[in-house]
């Protein structure tokens, strides 16, 4: 069992950056590959980034990429998204998401899931 809790969420400007955080409890962390996702209002959920147990490959979605950056550290049973140049599109609630062994994109895919932070990028 892993609870997830995310934080760093806020109401940025456009053009701005913000780091979510998602600490993980429990000590098998590195057993799990990690993912963000967001969901906008009337929007299903979508996959942003992905990073691996080790965090030696990341994926991301077109649209952040080159914007957004997975890391973690197994040592402080945490994940980061670092958002930087932040846009109105951007604007959703942040959700992490553990999986046992390896990456995925479709959210049906990951066992545990925190209960999310939310992003306001305004214009």
């Amino acid at each position: 069992q892993v609870q997830l809790e995310e934080s760093g969420g806020g109401l940025v400007q456009a053009g701005a950056s913000l780091r979510l955080s998602c600490a993980a409890s429990g000590r098998t962390f590195s057993s799990y590959a990690m993912g963000w996702f967001r969901q906008a209002p009337g929007k299903e959920r979508e996959f942003v980034a992905a990073i691996t147990r080790s965090g030696s490959i990341t994926y991301y979605a077109d649209s952040v990429k080159g914007r957004f950056t997975i890391t973690r550290d197994n040592a402080k049973n945490t994940v980061y998204l670092q958002m930087n140049s932040l846009k109105p599109e951007d604007t959703a609630v942040y959700y992490c998401a553990a999986r046992r062994v390896s990456t995925a994109q479709a959210p049906d895919e990951y066992d545990y899931w925190g209960q999310g932070t939310q992003v306001t990028v305004s214009s």
